[in-house]
């Protein structure tokens, strides 16, 4: 934490006021719920009753200068039990949790705005009010370092991720020591909204949920606490039930789409590798961004014979995609039930895809699909359909279609569906790592090979001495800065073909184009 001067019993009396006027002037609480939200506080801060200084009306953009004194102060009189970013985080959902609107007055207004104002209005101003109550933390998000990256297939997005603060070593000690909890199940289930959290479970007393229904069946729509694009918002199963791509996946999201057509929505694939992070909980990604996938040009055009009114086409794109687009949705459904079926089942030994394997006489699915719909301005509807596939081998044993060992220094994880539509989260240890690289190129003098094998640096270390041999280590600061966010991008471009299973050469598109014949494609 950064050294502040602590504030006295009166200031706070003072910042608990200002609070209160800040969550006033947002909407989260209405003029009848002032006696309330302050006594609330008082209690949390074990005061008797409020201050007598008179608070002069402000207009601020964001709670954190308030509540940044605030949580000193909580440290101080043992509200937490150490000083740590964790410890502060869950005391600061707490206090931001007094503030709120019941979930039930959060979805009534949510519904009401909607049917008022149109659905657009309903979300900006959902929206807000998670960034209002700090459960989207505005002010780390902010630290991300972003930029695009120009390519053969448009313009990439680049962040290296910033956002997520690191455990301090005394956090991961107490980690260690924790027993496990089965409460809330995972982070995505309905049961964290209002929950206090603990070291290793984060604080949700501001997350607010909306009801959806799709396909007769219970959802939840939320904002992502850490977004990674506009508006990056999470649509959560009612159950705590496993991700699976079906046909029924392909029904809820265009479900979603009717309701919300200002949003594009995807899901992260349902199998190890390909797929997200969380896989035990059913759910998907959406938002208002549009991603460098979805403006790429066209390839090649197909249709069904056996079913009218739907075009098929090849993206141009380093991963394999298969767009669908009908102003019909049934028979948009239908094609891509029938993509998904195919590919399930679909091997080509020569193109190194095969739809199973045998493990001690278990068949293993190894073929699946990263799905992406939106609504077009025209009404049309638009599935785009990502080949994905999770086989391992001697030489790739993380995953052939995933980023190869020689880019694991830049990127290693998998790469869901944010990465799959063009926009790379890259670990926040590369803003350092970058850094020391620039130097490096503008330190005159060639580092040693060996020095730099047992250094921080050492996962680096072959492609520093590329970037050495090109560019050598007279490089101006800004040159430097310049040439490895370009090299990062392409890096990343490398990443995403590594990922595609039909590669961008005669010989994959040929392949590629052997799956959509065997499904009855024909080309145009």
């Amino acid at each position: 934490m950064e050294e502040q001067q602590m504030p006295n019993s009166g200031e706070v009396l003072v910042l608990i006021e200002r609070l209160l006027q800040f969550a006033e002037q947002r909407g989260m609480i209405e003029p009848l719920d002032l006696s309330a939200a302050r006594n609330s506080l008082l209690d949390l801060f074990q005061f008797a009753e409020p201050g007598e200084a008179e608070v002069p009306e402000e207009r601020l953009d964001s709670a954190v200068t308030l509540l940044e004194p605030l949580l000193d102060y909580g440290a101080a009189i043992g509200l937490i039990p150490d000083n740590t970013t964790t410890f502060r985080d869950l005391l600061d959902a707490r206090i931001m949790g007094l503030l709120m609107p019941r979930p039930s007055e959060t979805a009534a207004r949510f519904s009401q705005l909607a049917k008022t104002e149109g659905i657009a209005e309903a979300t900006s101003s959902f929206y807000a009010l998670n960034i209002d109550s700090n459960y989207i933390r505005m002010d780390r998000i902010r630290r991300n370092q972003y930029w695009r990256q120009p390519t053969a297939y448009g313009e990439l997005e680049i962040t290296i991720n910033l956002s997520k603060p690191e455990k301090d070593p005394k956090e991961i000690a107490l980690l260690k020591t924790m027993a496990p909890s089965h409460y809330p199940k995972c982070l995505l289930c309905s049961d964290n909204v209002g929950y206090a959290g603990r070291a290793n479970h984060p604080a949700r007393q501001n997350l607010r949920i909306i009801p959806l229904e799709l396909q007769g069946e219970r959802w939840y729509f939320q904002y992502s606490p850490y977004v990674y694009y506009n508006e990056h918002s999470i649509v959560l199963h009612g159950q705590h039930v496993p991700m699976q791509i079906s046909e029924k996946t392909f029904a809820r999201l265009l479900d979603f789409v009717e309701q919300v057509p200002h949003y594009f929505i995807g899901s992260n694939a349902d199998l190890p590798i390909v797929g997200g992070s969380i896989l035990n909980h059913d759910h998907f990604q959406a938002g208002r961004h549009t991603f460098p996938m979805e403006v790429a040009a066209i390839d090649a055009v197909y249709s069904d014979p056996q079913l009218s009114g739907v075009r098929y086409s090849i993206v141009a794109w380093p991963m394999s995609v298969v767009r669908i687009q009908g102003c019909e949705r049934a028979a948009v459904q239908a094609a891509a039930a029938k993509v998904l079926d195919g590919w399930r089942a679909y091997t080509d030994p020569a193109a190194h895809i095969f739809a199973y394997s045998d493990q001690d006489g278990e068949q293993i699915p190894h073929n699946t699909i990263t799905p992406i719909a939106r609504r077009l301005a025209n009404g049309e509807y638009e599935l785009d359909l990502v080949l994905r596939n999770n086989r391992k081998s001697d030489e790739h044993p993380d995953g052939i279609f995933h980023p190869h060992a020689h880019l694991h220094h830049i990127k290693k994880e998998n790469i869901g569906l944010i990465e799959v539509m063009g926009l790379a989260v890259l670990p926040g240890r590369l803003k350092e790592e970058l850094e020391a690289i620039a130097s490096l190129l503008g330190g005159s003098e060639r580092p040693d090979g060996e020095e730099l094998r047992r250094g921080p640096l050492s996962h680096h270390t072959d492609w520093i001495e590329r970037l050495i041999g090109q560019y050598g280590t007279s490089l101006k600061p800004e040159t430097a800065h310049a040439i490895l966010q370009e090299q990062v991008g392409l890096i990343f471009l490398d990443v995403l073909h590594d990922a595609g299973v039909y590669k961008r050469t005669e010989t994959g598109q040929e392949a590629f184009g052997r799956f959509l014949a065997s499904i009855g494609l024909k080309k145009q």
